[in-house]
């Protein structure tokens, strides 16, 4: 996963906050419209006139705070860029160490943990807005940072060897 794809990830989750996830499942084309595809260099280069014209848009969740975290993140996720890091790698440094026991229902699933707390913080150190502890969690289970699939889910195998994977070929912060 690339930089852009982990930023719209990051916002999503951020517009989500509040809301039902199928609100933004269903809005999900008209957000990477309106966000230029969710390229961070195109988004950090919004201003007060692309405010405007997104406040405007039904398409997407038209909230203001919302709306000037996502430029305020993708203008920080370039900083990280511009000084040799990436957000993938930031994020991914994150991922909980060791082996994690399976949850064996949804409500074993925690909403944040240490890792999501620390990352948030960091985040936020780095100029990165609306972003807390269980927004960032969400976000590392949509990327595959942590893998919350229940114990007996027949998913929860591959996406496992999957993380590791990825764990393995990501560079850590």
């Amino acid at each position: 996963m690339d930089d852009d794809a982990l930023f719209e990830r990051l916002c999503l989750e951020g517009f989500q906050s509040g809301l039902s996830w199928l609100t933004i499942l269903r809005k999900r084309p008209a957000f990477r419209e309106a966000f230029a595809g969710f390229r961070i260099d195109d988004v950090a280069g919004f201003g007060a006139r692309d405010v405007r014209r997104l406040l405007g848009d039904a398409g997407i969740v038209r909230n203001r705070q919302k709306i000037e975290a996502t430029i305020a993140n993708a203008r920080a996720a370039a900083e990280l860029r511009d000084n040799g890091e990436s957000l993938t790698a930031l994020v991914w440094g994150a991922a909980p160490r060791g082996r994690r026991r399976a949850p064996r229902s949804t409500a074993d699933l925690p909403a944040t943990t240490s890792e999501s707390t620390a990352l948030s913080r960091e985040l936020k150190r780095r100029g990165f807005r609306f972003l807390g502890p269980t927004t960032v969690y969400a976000t590392m289970q949509a990327c595959g940072v942590v893998n919350d699939h229940v114990l007996g889910c027949v998913v929860r195998g591959e996406v496992e060897r999957q993380r590791r994977a990825a764990l393995a070929t990501v560079p850590r912060a």
